[in-house]
C-alpha cells in the first residue's frame, strides 16, 4: 500500500509564500477531505502530491523515495489525478476522454481488452455509460467531471487525488461522488480530496487536514478538526455542531463574526 510522507514543506510563487512548514504522512487506504479558506494553499499542496508540481523545498516522499526522483510514467501508476476542470480542444468522445487514463499502460498504439474493461467499469460506476459516444467538449460542466473521474479511476492507482471533484454536480451526484470515494477507500485506496464543502467532508472523510494561510492549522477526525471555535478563526463564521447521520456531526452556519 502507497504511503506519503511530507517534510518541511514550503513553496513559493515569486515573493508570495503559499505553504509553510507542511509536515504529513498518509500511510495507507482512507478517505482525508482536505479544507480551508480560498488562497490556503490546497491545490498547491495537492498538485505536488501528484508530481505536477515542483520549485518546492523540504520533501513529498512517495513510498519512501522522493517524488521528484521519481519517473512520470510511475508516477502515473500509482498516483491518479483529478483537476478542478479539464478543457480539451478536440473532439473527443466520452469515452475517449477515460480510454487516456489508460495511457500508462499502454505499449503500442492498440487498446488492450484490460484496458476496455477498465473503462467501463470506470464509467460505470460513475454513471457516464449513458454519453460514452458524446463530444466530451458538448457535456455539461458536472458530466464533464464525472467523465474526468471516470479518467482517473480508469488509471487504476492506489492513490487518488481529487481537487473539488463534486464542482459542477448537482446534489444527486455530489452525494452519489462521495458515497463512492468512501466505498473506494474501504476497498484499499488512498483517497485525498480538496473541497470546499465542509458538510461533505464531516459526512464522508475519515480524516481532515484543514490549512490556512499555508499552514495545517488541524488535522484529525472531523468531529476533533471540526470545532465551533476553530471554524470561526479560520473561515469567520459563527457554526454549530449538530448530530448527523450515522453518529457524524453536521455543521449548520450562522452569521459571518467580521473576521478573518
Amino acid at each position: 500500500m502507497s504511503s506519503y510522507h511530507i517534510h518541511s514543506l514550503g513553496m513559493r510563487y515569486g515573493e508570495t509564500a503559499v505553504l509553510h512548514d507542511i509536515n504529513l504522512n498518509f500511510d495507507g487506504p482512507g478517505l482525508t477531505a482536505m479544507v480551508g479558506p480560498n488562497g490556503a494553499g490546497k491545490s498547491t499542496l495537492l498538485g505536488i502530491m501528484a508530481g505536477l508540481r515542483t520549485g518546492y523545498t523540504g520533501h513529498c516522499d512517495l513510498d519512501g523515495r522522493d517524488l521528484i526522483a521519481w519517473p512520470r510514467r510511475s508516477v502515473a501508476r500509482v498516483v491518479s489525478f483529478v483537476p478542478q476542470s479539464l478543457r480539451l480542444e478536440f473532439p473527443f468522445t466520452a469515452e475517449q476522454v477515460v480510454l487516456m487514463g489508460r495511457t500508462p499502460y499502454c505499449d503500442g498504439l492498440f487498446e488492450s481488452p484490460e484496458d476496455h474493461a477498465a473503462v467501463h467499469s470506470a464509467m460505470e460506476v460513475t454513471d457516464t455509460l449513458a454519453f460514452r459516444d458524446r463530444d466530451f467538449r458538448s457535456l455539461s460542466g458536472g458530466e464533464r467531471q464525472r467523465v474526468v473521474l471516470a479518467s482517473a479511476l480508469a488509471q487504476s492507482g492506489q492513490v487518488l487525488l481529487l481537487d473539488e471533484p463534486t464542482t459542477f454536480l448537482d446534489l444527486r451526484h455530489q452525494v452519489g461522488i462521495y458515497a463512492l470515494l468512501r466505498r473506494l477507500a474501504a476497498e484499499g485506496r488512498m483517497i485525498v480530496a480538496v473541497t470546499h464543502d465542509l458538510n461533505l467532508a464531516a459526512a464522508h472523510a475519515d480524516r481532515i487536514v484543514l490549512l490556512a494561510g499555508g499552514c495545517i492549522t488541524a488535522d484529525g477526525p472531523p468531529a476533533d478538526v471540526l470545532r465551533p471555535d476553530r471554524l470561526r478563526d479560520v473561515f469567520g463564521v459563527e457554526t454549530q455542531m449538530m448530530s448527523g447521520p450515522g453518529g457524524r456531526s453536521w455543521i449548520v452556519y450562522g452569521s459571518e463574526t467580521g473576521h478573518p
